[in-house]
C-alpha cells in the first residue's frame, strides 16, 4: 500500500543553539578558512556574532575543546588547533562500545590493520624506527614477569609498528580498536603461561623481518602474532561473541601517556 504523505516524514527537532554555534565554528576550522592556531575571538566576541547568550557560547565551545578543534591560548582566546590522536580515538572506541561490538569483530579488524601496518613499515622504517622497536623489545625481555607491564609493551610494540609506516591515517585508523584490545591482554598474561615467551618470541620475529625488509616473514608471524591473541583470549574463560568491555578509557590513556 502507498504510503500517505503525512507517512513518510518524521518531526523536524530543533537542533540546541549550542550545537549550532559548535558546527559553525567546525565548518570554518574543517574547512581550512580558520587555521590551527589561528584565533577564533573570544567568548564575548562570539556571543556578539552569533546573537545569542554567553551560556549558549560556553557550551559550544566545551563540545570543541572537547573533541580538541579549539584551545584556549594563554591569552584566553580561543584559536583552533588539531585533534590529538588520543582524543579522536577515545571517542571512537566509546561508540564502538556503545554499539557493543564483539571481541570477534575486534579481532578481525585487528588482524587486518596489523598486517597492513607491518607491510607498510617495511617499506618505510627508519633507522629512528628500528632503535625504538629494539628498544621496546629490550623492555620486554625484563618483564616477562609482569602481566600489566607486558600488556603496556605489547600495546606500544604496535604502535611503534603502524608509527614506522609514516601513514597517519592508519594510526589513527587502528588506535581505537588498540584502545579495546589493551584492557583484555594482562588477563591472558596472568592465565596463559606460555603467553609471555610467546608474544617476546613474535615480536623478535617481526623485528627481524623489519630490518631485513623481509615482507613474506613479517606477513607470517604478524598472522601467527594475532592469532596468538585469540587463541589466548579463548583459554581466560571468554568467548569472541563477548561485547567489547566496557572500560575507563580516559584511564588507560593516562596509563599509556596519551589524552
Amino acid at each position: 500500500m502507498t504510503a500517505t504523505p503525512h507517512e513518510r516524514f518524521e518531526r523536524l527537532t530543533p537542533l540546541p543553539a549550542y550545537q549550532l554555534v559548535a558546527e559553525a565554528i567546525e565548518r570554518e576550522i574543517v574547512s581550512g578558512r580558520i587555521g590551527p592556531g589561528e584565533p577564533i575571538g573570544t567568548e564575548a566576541d562570539l556571543v556578539k556574532q552569533f546573537g545569542v547568550n554567553r551560556s549558549t557560547v560556553r557550551e559550544g565551545i566545551r563540545c570543541l575543546e572537547q573533541s580538541g578543534l579549539i584551545r584556549r591560548a594563554s591569552s584566553r582566546r580561543l584559536v583552533a588547533s588539531l585533534p590529538r590522536h588520543a582524543k579522536l580515538a577515545t571517542r571512537i572506541s566509546r561508540a564502538l562500545i556503545l554499539h557493543q561490538v564483539s571481541f570477534r569483530e575486534l579481532y578481525e579488524a585487528i588482524d587486518m590493520l596489523e598486517r597492513s601496518a607491518i607491510e607498510l613499515a617495511i617499506a618505510h622504517r627508519s633507522a629512528n624506527d628500528l632503535e625504538a622497536i629494539a628498544a621496546n623489545l629490550a623492555r620486554t625481555r625484563n618483564a616477562l614477569d609482569d602481566p600489566g607491564r607486558m600488556a603496556e609493551l605489547d600495546t606500544e610494540f604496535h604502535a611503534l609498528v603502524a608509527s614506522a609506516t609514516g601513514n597517519r591515517v592508519l594510526q589513527l585508523a587502528r588506535e581505537p580498536a588498540s584502545l579495546l584490545i589493551y584492557p583484555a591482554t594482562q588477563p591472558i598474561f596472568e592465565r596463559v603461561p606460555e603467553a609471555a615467551p610467546r608474544l617476546l618470541a613474535a615480536h623478535e620475529r617481526l623485528y627481524d623481518a623489519l630490518v631485513r625488509q623481509d615482507v613474506e616473514d613479517a606477513r607470517l608471524w604478524m598472522r601467527r602474532h594475532v592469532a596468538d591473541f585469540g587463541k589466548g583470549f579463548l583459554r581466560t574463560g571468554r568467548t569472541l561473541d563477548d561485547p567489547v568491555d566496557r572500560i575507563p578509557l580516559d584511564s588507560i590513556f593516562q596509563t599509556r601517556g596519551g589524552a
